[in-house]
């Protein structure tokens, strides 16, 4: 039986591989070995591994290793101490493969560490490009990683432009997808009002309302080559939304340097402007998101979800500044820059139009299954050679 180890750092991390989590425990070849650590144990980022333990994954092994400070300079010191805590650990578990989820910088010590220590390494969303730190980190781990596990067709090729091996880079889609399908066989007005307390359950910010009336959602976080301009960015979407005041649901931003900066524009607009229009939330569950999702008439940011389960479940996206630039997205997307009045534009465009139809351009919502099965059987060499 093979051992797979996954490795989640962040609420992020957790949607994207979920589905894979449990279709490897399900699969006789394969034995799940699970290890958390960086926001993932963190209470101001809605403490991810409690909804971890809550659906049934019992971690291996936890660790911290973020340094507090929200700057580039804490970001390169976290990614170090990941290195040094998570070799300790491959070292206990002995996997077979260690899956990498994406392109964030917590997966980079994930990936040195294995790298060094000879385990195979499965990447997941490799080959697509985008704006931030992301994108070099993104390329770096294909090129340490044995197995590839892309969302879409020009991840893929891409991969395989870059020197990797074809018969080892497999156009799945994206896990997060299967999330999405399986929830949106709900009624998600009924399954957001049976969430009793809503607000109070998910330690919301503000009052209560509505969820079959209008409402918008923003899931914006810094982009770490822009560090010192994100709280001009957040309060020119909030300076948008306040010409609208339509009831809106705010997310709190992810670790990366300049969350600060994020949530300090966040907090200091609402008290200035006495916004009770505006309802924030550290953290939400996957399920509980989908549905926010499948129900909101815009949602508004740089969030990846909004171009991923965006394009499958159709809902309308004004999708702000680079962070998302060149990655693959579908026509329920505008784009727009970090303009008060563009992103007005982009929302006031939207409110007019009905749903976007399903695209699956990242995926049907297959992938757990599908990389499940795979690493069950593939066996790729431990030293990799480039391909010309």
């Amino acid at each position: 039986m093979r051992r797979i180890c996954v490795f989640i750092g962040s609420r992020a991390n957790y949607s994207s591989i979920k589905s894979v989590m449990r279709a490897v425990k399900e699969n006789p070849d394969t034995e799940l070995q699970l290890v958390t650590g960086a926001s993932a144990l963190l209470e101001r980022f809605g403490k991810v591994d409690d909804l971890i333990k809550n659906d049934g994954f019992i971690p291996d092994y936890s660790f911290h290793n973020i340094v507090e400070g929200g700057s580039p300079t804490t970001m390169a010191k976290s990614t170090g101490l990941g290195v040094i805590e998570m070799a300790m650990v491959l070292d206990n578990l002995k996997p077979d493969f260690v899956i990498v989820v994406g392109d964030r910088f917590e997966m980079m010590a994930i990936t040195i560490a294995a790298a060094y220590m000879n385990i195979r390494i499965a990447h997941t969303m490799g080959g697509e490009v985008t704006g931030t730190i992301d994108e070099s980190i993104r390329h770096a781990i294909t090129k340490f990683a044995h197995i590839h596990f892309p969302a879409n067709r020009d991840a893929r090729d891409r991969i395989i432009r870059m020197g990797e091996e074809e018969s080892h880079v497999f156009n799945v889609g994206c896990p997060r997808i299967d999330l999405v399908a399986e929830e949106l066989k709900k009624d998600s007005i009924e399954f957001l009002n049976n969430g009793s307390k809503f607000f109070d359950k998910y330690k919301g910010v503000g009052g209560t309302f509505d969820f079959e009336k209008p409402f918008l959602m923003v899931s914006q976080h810094p982009v770490t080559t822009e560090f010192g301009d994100n709280r001009r960015q957040i309060e020119n979407t909030l300076n948008a939304l306040s010409e609208l005041k339509i009831n809106t649901i705010v997310l709190w931003p992810n670790i990366d340097a300049g969350s600060d900066e994020v949530a300090k524009g966040i907090r200091t607009f609402r008290e200035k402007h006495n916004a009770d229009w505006l309802h924030a939330f550290i953290s939400l569950p996957t399920d509980v998101y989908i549905h926010l999702m499948n129900t909101t008439d815009c949602l508004i940011g740089n969030s990846s979800s909004g171009i991923r389960e965006g394009a499958f479940i159709g809902v309308p996206v004004v999708n702000i500044g680079t962070r998302q630039k060149f990655r693959m997205r579908a026509e329920n997307v505008i784009d727009v820059d970090h303009s008060t009045t563009e992103i007005l534009d982009g929302i006031t465009k939207h409110l007019k139009n009905s749903r976007y139809e399903r695209s699956t351009i990242y995926g049907d919502g297959t992938a757990g299954e599908r990389i499940s099965g795979i690493l069950g059987e593939v066996n790729p060499p431990v030293q990799k050679h480039i391909v010309y």
